[in-house]
């Protein structure tokens, strides 16, 4: 199906989940869950857009340094949460440390694949991002049957991709429905990566730069397929790992699927 985007005029990559089938043949409900990308631009339309369509909880999973720069714009009423995939100190990037990736972006076009698929297959691993969906599934536990939740990050692709494939994993939607949904972020964030790269242009970046940029900017196959790869070699599988890594019980399964599904 093509995901339900909603109607607001300066949001990024903003969506429904509801709609979705299961494969025991249940659907996702609408105006429950929504995913996103930064919410730092919402116009007080945009504000009044969203409480009226429900929206009750916002779970941030930006870094300190992002959700400082770009502040949360959420309805009156609504809980904004942080709850940042990765921890502080990885916000600190040291001026040589960035100029230093910055060159290797600028020599080679592969670079920053390459640096999305190393990306991926640490959000998996790293402790602190178990923690943080750890605690997305508990949010999502405790907001009851009514009103909707949303999750994000800067562009609602990658920390907020993943948080959306262990959701419907555990809802039991079908893998494929999950890889097309996670996909569907290229098909409403092509202003937001030909501003990435025109900025490049603007700034004399090589044409390697511009293509690292596009990578960076963007989501693929290879980048799910790390984050997969990874987490069925350590962990055996993905329902092992929400399980033994995540936590997330059978019961706490069914729970979620009482309350999100039709």
């Amino acid at each position: 199906m093509t995901p339900i985007v909603l109607d607001v005029k300066h949001g990024i990559n903003l969506r429904d989940l509801g709609g979705y089938q299961t494969k025991a043949g249940q659907t996702l409900r609408t105006h429950r869950i929504l995913r996103s990308g930064r919410l730092n631009e919402l116009s007080e339309a945009d504000l009044n857009y969203l409480a009226d369509y429900g929206l009750r909880q916002v779970i941030d999973f930006r870094s300190p340094q992002e959700r400082a720069d770009a502040p949360d714009r959420v309805p009156a009423g609504a809980v904004d949460i942080f709850n940042p995939v990765f921890p502080t100190d990885e916000t600190k990037v040291t001026a040589a440390a960035e100029e230093e990736r910055h060159t290797a972006l600028a020599r080679d076009p592969l670079a920053g694949f390459r640096s999305m698929v190393h990306t991926y297959a640490t959000m998996v691993v790293q402790p602190s991002a178990k923690r943080a969906y750890r605690q997305f599934f508990d949010a999502l536990l405790s907001a009851g049957d009514t009103g909707a939740l949303l999750f994000h990050c800067s562009a609602g692709k990658d920390r907020t991709g993943m948080g959306a494939v262990y959701l419907l994993t555990a809802l039991g939607v079908d893998p494929l429905t999950i890889r097309q949904d996670y996909l569907a972020s290229n098909r409403y964030l092509v202003e937001e990566g030909q501003r990435l790269v025109d900025a490049v242009i603007a700034e004399g970046g090589s044409p390697a730069l511009q293509a690292s940029y596009r990578s960076l900017g963007s989501v693929a196959n290879e980048y799910l397929d790390s984050a997969l790869f990874t987490i069925n070699h350590e962990y055996g599988s993905l329902p092992n790992y929400l399980q033994t890594e995540l936590m997330l019980s059978a019961a706490e399964q069914r729970d979620l699927r009482a309350l999100y599904l039709e």
